[in-house]
């Protein structure tokens, strides 16, 4: 059983701060924030999950039994991630690639403690506390100051495990193979990577969401890895007996003059090449979902709606499904896994074409972070705009992809890459 105490809050964005900095005590930390975006889909403004009080960690054998049997014994809030390389876990694929972030595949654990936003309210609930512990705790919080951080010291270099030239031969590889008929598309991605280099990871996350402000900002904590992302990407969600996945396929730079702003909305909103992208993806879910629900509950609640974030105009699909009591919440994950906007059409085929032309194993990114209930609802995030940090051998790591159809020009591929890295290049640089 779990303690709940709510508090009321005067600064919400002031508190989450002061909070954050307050979680680095702790060797395992989530905190899933929506940056106040109107969805009616979040069911809480932001989440932290701290202290581990049990955990699984796995890698990708039999994985999603393991959690299954986790989630299903423990019957309580858990937090976690899936990483994308669980796929082989789901198909006979392999992910033999570079690899220098070395986390475990698959990662859950139970929080001692979780605070819970919504508004100017904050509910607290505690496991296995001990009398005034909440109370001690939020005085050691409100007694911290949130602008005290320091800085990252030393320059940090980025370079490309993939470089241009090679970037486009291997863009090219794939559209033969689409022109085979091996692929309709698949989502090829590049790494961007720094050696020797260490960041403070708070100070680089406050400034990487305070320039992006997406609704699935997430920083996780794993002993001496960290993820700091800007995700804008939902990648599954379950509501009692409803299930929403909301792929995005489709990207538009922003502009400071707002005539030309909506010119570019309104562009990526009628181009061809990206919404045939989006529909293929969606499809594809539609399919994955199908696994799972019952009989004729397969809906596209929306197809194509360009979505504004601070960095870049996205087209985003929602598709929803409804599911028995029967069915469990991890069957759920496992059948729709990896999502089909981080993968391609079809799935099996693409994956295999990413391995084979990719020089980095994904490991985090386009995995998912994300938590159960203790009903057994879940939600979870697309890790991308993302940084990946392993502090124990000094390695900086964050990826960009896009989507390669039989009409995409590599040169326009490679300048949307360059747009999705501008976040995360920024702030490293700076």
């Amino acid at each position: 059983m779990r303690t709940s105490h709510t508090h009321p809050l005067t600064n919400p964005e002031v508190f989450k701060k002061q909070l954050l900095l307050w979680a680095q005590q702790f060797d395992d930390v989530i905190w899933l924030d929506s940056n106040n975006h109107k969805d009616k889909l979040h069911s809480y403004d932001a989440i932290l999950a701290v202290d581990a009080f049990t955990s699984i960690q796995t890698d990708y054998h039999e994985a999603f039994e393991r959690l299954d049997e986790y989630q299903q014994t423990t019957k309580d809030w858990i937090f976690g991630y899936l990483t994308y390389d669980l796929k082989n876990s789901i198909e006979d694929l392999k992910s033999n690639n570079f690899d220098g972030i070395n986390l475990p595949e698959l990662y859950f654990f139970q929080p001692k403690k979780l605070f819970l936003f919504k508004g100017n309210t904050l509910v607290i609930r505690y496991l296995k506390f001990v009398d005034d512990e909440i109370e001690a705790d939020l005085s050691d919080i409100n007694q911290i100051s949130h602008h005290k951080t320091e800085p990252s010291r030393n320059g940090i270099k980025i370079k490309l495990r993939i470089h241009k030239d090679e970037y486009f031969d291997k863009v090219n590889m794939m559209l033969n193979h689409i022109q085979r008929g091996d692929i309709y598309e698949a989502n090829f991605c590049q790494e961007c990577y720094a050696e020797d280099s260490t960041i403070n990871t708070v100070e680089t996350f406050n400034k990487l969401n305070d320039i992006s402000k997406p609704p699935f900002a997430t920083y996780l904590k794993h002993g001496e890895t960290y993820l700091l992302s800007a995700s804008p990407e939902r990648y599954i969600k379950k509501d009692g007996n409803r299930v929403i996945s909301q792929p995005i396929k489709g990207t538009a730079k922003r502009s400071l003059d707002p005539a030309e702003d909506q010119k570019l909305a309104d562009q990526l909103s009628k181009d061809q090449k990206e919404r045939s992208e989006n529909i293929m993806i969606v499809d594809l879910v539609r399919n994955d979902l199908s696994h799972t629900a019952e009989k004729g509950s397969v809906n596209v609640d929306e197809l194509c709606k360009v979505y504004s974030f601070l960095q870049v105009h996205q087209m985003i699909s929602t598709i929803s499904s409804r599911v028995s009591d029967s069915i469990k919440p991890v069957e759920i994950l496992k059948t729709t896994f990896p999502m089909g906007s981080m993968t391609g059409a079809p799935k099996i085929s693409a994956m295999e074409i990413i391995e084979e032309l990719e020089e980095t194993k994904r490991g985090l990114y386009s995995g998912s972070v994300g938590y159960f209930t203790p009903d057994g609802d879940f939600d979870f995030n697309v890790i991308i705009r993302s940084i990946i940090y392993n502090a124990s051998n000094a390695y900086i790591s964050y990826s960009v992809g896009s989507a390669i159809t039989a009409k995409s020009d590599p040169l326009k591929e490679y300048e949307e890459c360059l747009i999705k890295a501008k976040a995360m290049r920024e702030v490293l640089e700076n």
